[in-house]
């Protein structure tokens, strides 16, 4: 025969929260008690007991059952006597506003503020005067940064109610998000009329220089975009995106800001100084300031040779139709031009050749 357990026994390894769920399998222990009949014979009673009584009765004894609950901050728990209290139906209403408004308080603390509203506003359909029902409103509208209806809500209650201290704090609540809202909202429009300014004064600026805009088809911006210098106090020097293409080796170099009165000279002789290494894809180092030529391309295909003290606002000038012709122009393609670099001599011979053979085709 085997002897029985005795002594002390290890610890439980259930956490606070399995322990305290664990009560609830104990009928006086229940948050809330099964609606169904129950074969347990105590649970049996106890429903007995809960629902003992008129619908008013049963009702009121719910509501303080939940508001024992709620001075000990236990919110959920506080919520299902409220609403047991309301599904008792009771008959008063001035019961029936107090479980609507004391759910709605649980809803507050709990964040369901759709819930506060609901509750509340069956709670002002029973009493169009229900102080509470007012002030929770406010609450959960504020939450939901509906100000003015926040507002509207504390102005009714004020009316007849007028030295309600936490209706007055609320309206001071919704007034202060009704600032922040509306600041926020200024600011937006603002911001939405400087963006169209600022996007009108560069279609002009374009149309002045014959820069031809052709934007991504997907709808997307070039973090480097054109822009006005913020260094010229005369806001009239732009700022571009340029692509150095070199076709014979499919590669590129990108100046994410070329100003317009820069000339391209100053760029080859930072880029190809020929006292520094060649590029890594310059094999043959024919890439060396001073051996290199310039070409723009025109949106009608014509071909422009670039003189290295020519600065961008040059070439812009030089790329207008001639009178009488088509418009014409430099494209800023997704926010950026596009030069072409070659050697000098039969590189460059033979690229021309190729782009008029491509173009002409």
């Amino acid at each position: 025969m085997s002897a029985p357990n005795v002594g002390p026994q290890p610890p439980s390894k259930l956490t606070f929260e399995e322990r305290l769920a664990e009560f609830d399998s104990i009928p006086l222990f229940m948050k809330s008690l099964p609606d169904e009949a129950a074969d347990d014979p105590m649970i049996a009673a106890l429903q007995s007991l809960a629902h003992e009584g008129t619908p008013d009765e049963v009702a009121q004894n719910f509501k303080e059952q939940g508001n024992d609950y709620f001075k000990g901050k236990r919110f959920r728990e506080a919520l299902g006597f409220y609403t047991q209290g309301v599904n008792a139906k009771p008959t008063d209403e001035v019961l029936q506003e107090a479980l609507l408004c004391n759910r709605a308080a649980c809803n507050l603390e709990l964040k369901n503020y759709g819930s506060v509203l609901r509750d509340c506003s069956k709670a002002l359909t029973m009493n169009p005067k229900s102080s509470k029902a007012f002030y929770r409103s406010a609450l959960a509208l504020i939450a939901l940064a509906r100000a003015e209806e926040a507002l509207d809500c504390c102005d009714r209650c004020l009316a007849f109610d007028p030295d309600n201290k936490g209706v007055q704090t609320a309206r001071l609540r919704a007034q202060k998000v009704k600032s922040d809202l509306d600041k926020k909202e200024k600011d937006r429009l603002e911001k939405i009329q400087q963006a169209k300014e600022a996007k009108y004064k560069l279609s002009v600026a374009f149309r002045e220089r014959n820069l031809i805009a052709i934007p991504k088809k997907d709808g997307t911006e070039n973090p480097f975009a054109p822009h006005f210098d913020p260094e010229d106090p005369t806001d009239s020097t732009l700022i571009i995106p340029v692509f150095f293409l070199y076709p014979q080796h499919a590669t590129s170099d990108v100046i994410p800001e070329f100003v317009e009165d820069t000339p391209f000279a100053a760029h080859l002789s930072t880029m190809f100084p020929p006292q520094t290494p060649p590029p890594n894809w310059d094999v043959k180092r024919e890439y060396v300031d001073g051996q290199l030529v310039i070409y723009a391309m025109t949106h009608r295909k014509r071909l422009l040779k670039v003189g290295k003290k020519m600065t961008l606002r040059d070439v812009c000038t030089a790329a207008k139709a001639k009178d009488g012709e088509p418009r014409d122009g430099l494209e800023v393609k997704d926010g950026c031009l596009t030069f072409v670099v070659v050697p000098k001599g039969d590189v460059e011979k033979k690229w021309i050749e190729e782009y008029k053979s491509a173009r002409d085709t």
